[in-house]
């Protein structure tokens, strides 16, 4: 084991013991559906209820430039990354509190759950590698280097193959996440950023050095579409319009905009645009598809939209630079 690896094996600190407190036998009972907010110049990710709107708590990382969340799907754990930290935070939802903090490397940028939440795979753009964690004991089970600059991370709907972008060299890396092997580069452009899986198995991307989004095929893993969006798209999120759909819903950083794009790779258009804004960044539907919530990096808010209206129906205040969004099922 390198030295460096073994530095991160024992690094997991478990900072509070309330995890486990309750037996099988004394269930608590369901958490509401939350919006989680990480607040990058707060150190911070704020809880919204989903059916208020209202902030109902907020999670100090215990760490700096808190940047990513991932969400177990159970909804009990958050993993947020910790840019200036190189480190990961654990929270423990119920309690909203961090439990844990995990040194996974250099500017710690994007993480990402397993599909069978086993592992949290972590971007480290400092290190340009991806660091391997046990979500149960939040030890380092390895790392895989995969170029210049990673800053995101998504997995295909079978597990078989993680994607992860590379600003430093414009490309989408395909693992095989059996052997941790790269087994393509593929080509996308300008500072590659956010990645999403949508329903059909489809690899959505933004380039946010320009103005384009991608969309990569998962049975060839080549490129099936592109689409001039805007300057800096930044996330995407899936809903409805009606009956209309699924859309992809790109926010445009430079245009303070939503672009709602027909989700077919053989005919990316943009079919309607809704203006949100300053600084949109984060983007997350519910589960219906009929709501999204958007973070606003700029105005350090999160603005819900009704999809089939395309209206702003609530605007609610969060922490500083509000940057990445999910909600809980």
């Amino acid at each position: 084991m390198a030295w460096a690896q073994l530095r991160h094996t024992v690094s997991a600190l478990v900072l509070l013991g309330s995890v486990g407190c309750v037996s099988d036998s004394d269930p608590l009972p369901p958490l509401s559906q939350r919006i989680y907010v990480a607040n990058e110049s707060d150190n911070s990710v704020s809880v919204i209820d989903a059916e208020t709107y209202k902030v109902i708590g907020t999670i100090d990382a215990k760490n700096s430039s808190t940047h990513d969340l991932s969400l177990t799907r159970d909804g009990s754990k958050l993993f947020a990354t910790n840019l200036a930290s190189g480190r990961v935070s654990v929270m423990d939802t119920r309690a909203m509190e961090t439990i844990a903090s995990i040194d996974t490397g250099n500017r710690a940028h994007v993480v990402t759950l397993t599909n069978d939440n086993k592992q949290a795979w972590v971007a480290n753009i400092g290190e340009d590698n991806i660091s391997i964690v046990d979500a149960t004991t939040y030890r380092i089970l390895g790392t895989i280097p995969v170029g210049r600059g990673p800053t995101g991370l998504a997995f295909s709907h079978d597990g078989r193959f993680a994607y992860v972008s590379n600003q430093g060299e414009k490309s989408i890396k395909v693992i095989e996440t059996a052997s941790h092997q790269i087994i393509k580069s593929i080509p996308v452009g300008t500072n590659p950023h956010f990645l999403i899986v949508d329903r059909q198995g489809r690899v959505w991307g933004t380039n946010s050095g320009e103005t384009s989004i991608y969309v990569i095929d998962p049975e060839t893993n080549d490129i099936a579409g592109t689409l001039e969006v805007g300057a800096k798209p930044q996330q995407i999120a899936f809903g409805y319009k009606g009956t209309k759909g699924p859309l992809a819903y790109v926010t445009v950083g430079g245009m303070d905009k939503v672009a709602v794009v027909n989700a077919d790779p053989d005919n990316l258009r943009i079919i309607e645009e809704i203006p949100v804004g300053s600084g949109p960044n984060g983007i997350w539907a519910n589960l219906e598809g009929t709501r999204l919530f958007v973070g606003h990096d700029k105005g350090n808010e999160v603005r819900i939209i009704d999809t089939g209206t395309s209206s702003v129906i609530s605007t609610v205040p969060v922490g500083r630079k509000p940057i990445r969004v999910v909600v809980s099922r």
